[in-house]
């Protein structure tokens, strides 16, 4: 390892918005809109609620530019939560992302890629199993997870050109095959299927597996929103992780802002046009019973019959390893940071002789492969989604902390609609934190607890450090 090695900046805009929006579309859009229907029973609510986690996702987006642009370094969210609160609260990040909400997502993003190449290859289905240890069985597919996670951290370990041709290349491939499949899904439109779902499309209830509804009162039909916006959430989350490879990309203090912005308002309006797509060739009740909830197989089938499965396969596919890939490569920027201001095991503090953070990239493959052998990810990701919005509030409030602290910092970027955008997007995140504690207690407080363990580990690693320097000044006298 190389400790004068530094960063090179080697990602255009297009690079860094291909980032944002190749990590935010893996396979949720394909999934999460049978939970949403079931929640809000119509199609009115259905769309509202991937509309309100579009404007939350662009306006927490537009957000972060004036951070990105305050701190083009490599760390992101956690530089701007350490430099607007206190060391602490960067850890309490940097602890949760390495722990679960990074290495979680990258394990359940291979293995959506592997249950999706089964649709090829029967013999890696999740179904099966490939090694029985007694203690715990693996299946094929848990197999090409890691298989996948390890050769896409190969490659970002060889430098950050190769990390970023393969997520461009995936990137497009992925934008213009969703594109397509909504252009082919709008023309099959059925317009009895249409008229029925829009009939009566703002008429919220839960839709319920044998076709029989149940009626909300008004606070519970809050809570229902904020139930079904816990998988749009995270279908639309880690558009900030262009935030933790600042350091790579050119004119950082404009690209990053920029790259935010266009990435997410792309998939915003690809998951919006999917959706009324969906319920233009499905009815409601056959996108609320989708098998295993897998919408987009079902209306891929719909749309081109028997050949259906496989093209939408071969889409996932190509969907989420092109996600996994911006998220393995931008990961290990945030422990580099963490590392580099004592927090994290030294070694991951240091580049290797491509310019990147490989001890760091390694480390994480390790804990994503773990995760993926678990098979406990998927119920981790729900329950984190509560804290990961806490993060995203806390940030944003601290624009208007930053803005008191260091009010002559300069500010290439200033946050788009400050403050009414801002207090908009910390009042929504409050509200659906707030619903998911009294609707949803069992996706709060195991990511809550996550997230507060950090804080026993924080002050044992700062003890650690103090007895270091002691023993150092001690040696040197």
């Amino acid at each position: 390892m190389d400790n004068s090695t530094s960063f090179k900046p080697s990602l255009r805009l297009i690079d860094a918005t291909m980032l944002v929006a190749g990590s935010m579309i893996g396979s949720g859009i394909f999934i999460v809109s049978a939970d949403i229907t079931r929640s809000v029973g119509s199609s009115g609510w259905l769309l509202f609620v991937w509309l309100i986690t579009g404007f939350m996702t662009l306006t927490a987006a537009l957000s972060y530019g004036e951070l990105s642009a305050m701190f083009p370094r490599a760390g992101g969210q956690y530089v701007y939560l350490k430099e607007a609160y206190s060391p602490l609260v960067g850890f309490l990040y940097g602890w949760s992302f390495f722990t679960v909400i990074q290495t979680a997502t990258i394990a359940a993003v291979g293995v959506a890629f592997a249950k999706f190449t089964a649709y090829l290859l029967p013999g890696l289905s999740e179904d099966l199993i490939a090694i029985d240890l007694g203690f715990i069985t693996i299946s094929p597919a848990q197999l090409l997870s890691i298989l996948v996670i390890v050769l896409l951290t190969y490659i970002n370990t060889r430098g950050i050109n190769s990390g970023k041709i393969v997520q461009t290349i995936f990137t497009m491939a992925k934008l213009f095959s969703l594109l397509g499949l909504i252009v082919f899904g709008l023309f099959a439109v059925k317009g009895s299927v249409w008229n029925s779902n829009w009939h009566n499309a703002w008429s919220m209830h839960a839709l319920k597996p044998n076709g029989s509804i149940a009626s909300y009162t008004t606070i519970a039909a809050l809570g229902a929103i904020a139930s079904a916006m816990v998988g749009s959430i995270f279908s639309s989350d880690s558009w900030n992780n262009v935030t933790f490879i600042a350091g790579e990309i050119k004119n950082p203090k404009r690209n990053i802002g920029l790259s935010l912005a266009l990435g997410t308002l792309i998939v915003t309006v690809i998951y919006i046009l999917t959706n009324i797509m969906y319920t233009g060739v499905l009815s409601l009740h056959d996108i609320a019973t989708a098998e295993k909830d897998r919408v987009g197989v079902t209306a891929s089938q719909q749309i081109f019959g028997s050949s259906g499965t496989v093209i939408i396969a071969l889409l996932i596919m190509v969907s989420t390893f092109g996600c996994n890939n911006g998220l393995i490569m931008s990961g290990a920027r945030v422990y580099y940071s963490m590392a580099k201001d004592r927090l994290f095991f030294k070694k991951v503090a240091t580049l290797n002789k491509n310019s990147v953070p490989g001890f760091g990239l390694w480390l994480q493959c390790v804990f994503a492969c773990l995760w993926s052998l678990s098979g406990k990810y998927g119920d981790l990701l729900d329950m984190i989604s509560f804290v990961v919005v806490v993060f995203y509030v806390l940030t944003i409030i601290g624009i208007f902390i930053l803005r008191k602290k260091m009010p002559d910092a300069e500010r290439p970027y200033k946050a788009f609609g400050y403050p009414v955008l801002p207090i908009i997007y910390i009042i929504m995140g409050l509200a659906f934190c707030l619903l998911l504690i009294k609707y949803k207690p069992t996706y709060t407080w195991p990511g809550l607890i996550i997230a507060l363990a950090g804080i026993p580990v924080y002050y044992l690693i700062g003890t650690t450090k103090q007895k270091s320097e002691k023993l150092n000044n001690l040696t040197k006298v």
